[in-house]
């Protein structure tokens, strides 16, 4: 009952650098521009918020020049790909390279230092309720989290905005015969998927873990790019695959303080396992990959 509870109070903080940068990426995959750089981007973002809590005391700037540092390595990979028409494989790649290059500098002379955290904001009533109570009790950066999850859903739904998106990801040349500006509207997408990468390493560096130590990203941004992908691009989904690997990670830990006796890599391990296992049996629906598939993606587009 205690691994339970600790399970259930700390996954959706968890999830939380995972979701954060997921949902730009899907905005900007939707846009049909695939950018594998989220990876440094969310380094970059997690570097300069640290900086920024470590010497002026405070996360709002800190978030805030994490998302513009990071919309600002999105931009510079929206020029590459959509202006001189790069790769966006090869495009991504490096500017992922470099925002990692970037993170590991700035941050050297940093290492193992540590600033404070967010209080937690609870619900009266519902945080006390015995085991889930801790779902009901987080820091308001996952409370952000999960309206920014509800409003995006419901702008790539029901919204003019949404369906414009969704029109430049599925036939650019269309898009453009109707009047909209695709190279604009793809830049757009591409830029806030940088600012949510920025924001998901904030979170990660200084709330989460607010602790500074090279590579603190880990693989965060490549396990969001997946979650993108075999959620079928689907908002809901790319939530339920956050939140699964968030609570995976826990299950792990909580695991190996109970003594459970398996190899300490196998439970490291298995979020990765587990999250891959699941929603690849997800994403095997043919029918909803052929439904919400992006059918530009990657592509590149010539006016």
């Amino acid at each position: 009952m205690n691994a339970l509870t600790f399970v259930l109070a700390g996954m959706l903080a968890a999830a939380m650098p995972f979701l954060l940068a997921a949902l730009g990426e899907l905005l900007a995959e939707r846009s049909g521009v695939m950018n594998l750089g989220i990876e440094g981007m969310m380094a970059v973002g997690a570097v300069i918020a640290f900086l920024s809590v470590h010497h002026f005391g405070t996360h709002t700037l800190g978030f805030l020049l994490a998302g513009l540092a990071g919309a600002a390595l999105s931009l510079v990979f929206a020029w590459l790909a959509l202006t001189l028409r790069a790769n966006q494989v090869a495009a991504g790649l490096a500017i992922g390279i470099l925002g990692q290059g970037l993170s590991a500098l700035f941050g050297k002379s940093y290492e193992s230092r540590t600033v404070a955290g967010l209080p937690k904001l609870s619900i009266p009533s519902l945080s006390e309720i015995p085991v889930v109570g801790g779902l009901f009790s987080q820091d308001a950066v996952v409370w952000l989290g999960l309206l920014a999850t509800l409003t995006i859903w419901a702008a790539l739904r029901f919204t003019k905005l949404g369906l414009v998106i969704r029109a430049v990801g599925e036939n650019p040349s269309a898009a453009r015969s109707l009047g909209y500006p695709v190279i604009a509207i793809r830049y757009s997408c591409v830029m806030f998927g940088g600012l949510m990468a920025g924001f998901a390493g904030a979170y990660a560096a200084t709330v989460y873990t607010p602790l500074w130590a090279d590579g603190m990203i880990a693989g965060r941004g490549w396990i969001a790019l997946a979650l993108v992908v075999f959620a079928t691009w689907m908002t809901g989904r790319v939530f339920f695959g956050a939140v699964l690997f968030g609570a995976v990670s826990l299950a792990q830990l909580a695991a190996q303080a109970g003594g459970v006796n398996l190899n300490s890599q196998l439970l490291a391990s298995l979020p990765y396992i587990v999250t891959i296992l699941v929603l690849g049996v997800i994403s095997s629906n043919r029918r909803l990959l052929k439904v919400n598939g992006v059918a530009s993606l990657g592509k590149t587009y010539i006016p």
